[in-house]
């Protein structure tokens, strides 16, 4: 098959799941099809899936990866020498750090909002539907929704990365508290200490907990910096941390605070 006709075999197959896509015909357009390979992907509940998908999935989200370009650490330069720290603005989809860090929410599976523009969204559709199916095994095993501050690490499966850590950062609901900055905080270490047992030698953060959980920009970053920089010179760990930011508004911050 070729690309093209993976894609369009990859809908069928999840259009022929449910007798209420039936009706559903699928366009001819390229955007359009990849936006409703990527819709139903992200509505689909974790249920089993024959290896046959997978293996025409995977194919195809790769081949996808690499036209978008995969990013590599050895292209980033340190931040004004300091070999542990980085900054970069992009889309982390396309990042090949050790481990990428999703900011999910404390199902753990992923957004299942067709489209959605948030990274746990973002990061499930390039991963591919093992992900969430991963996640899903992960929660049946521990029983309850993940806490606020904790972490998890998955395969990253069609991922440049190697390991995706999940974190659910807090949501700010009015004004911001005191405990909302401590769980931010225990966020970021729970995905330091988490890569180094698992021998992670870098690992990119996102602003975790801005956005829809609306956590002040500013101050996520000055507990995102802080936290990192103490955690790195109490453990003295040689892990490379990469603070990756999508808006410009965020770079400008890390700019101003990563002096």
């Amino acid at each position: 098959m070729t690309h093209e006709e993976q894609r369009i075999w990859l809908i069928q197959q999840l259009l022929n799941e449910k007798p209420e896509y039936k009706q559903y015909q699928i366009p001819q357009d390229d955007q359009e099809q990849k936006d409703l390979l990527r819709a139903l992907m992200n509505v689909r509940l974790p249920d089993p899936i024959d290896e046959e998908f997978l293996r025409i999935q995977d194919e195809y989200l790769w081949e996808e990866t690499n036209r978008k370009g995969i990013v590599e650490l050895s292209e980033l330069s340190p931040w004004k020498g300091d070999d542990h720290i980085y900054l970069w603005q992009g889309n982390m989809s396309r990042l090949r750090a050790e481990a990428v860090v999703d900011p999910c929410n404390d199902q753990l599976l992923g957004c299942f909002r067709p489209l959605h523009n948030c990274l746990d969204n973002i990061l499930h559709s390039a991963a591919g539907i093992q992900l969430r199916l991963r996640c899903n095994e992960l929660m049946r095993e521990q029983g309850h929704p993940e806490p606020t501050g904790r972490a998890k690490i998955t395969p990253a499966y069609n991922l440049p990365a190697d390991y995706v850590i999940h974190t659910v950062g807090p949501i700010v609901q009015g004004r911001l508290t005191e405990q909302h900055e401590e769980q931010l905080a225990s966020c970021y270490r729970a995905c330091l200490e988490l890569a180094e047992e698992n021998g992670v030698k870098s690992i990119a953060f996102c602003c975790i907990s801005t956005g829809v959980f609306m956590f002040p920009n500013q101050r996520a970053a000055e507990i995102a910096v802080k936290t990192v920089r103490e955690w790195l010179a109490e453990t003295g760990s040689s892990i490379k941390v990469i603070f990756n930011v999508y808006k410009d508004e965020d770079l400008n911050i890390y700019r101003s605070i990563l002096i």
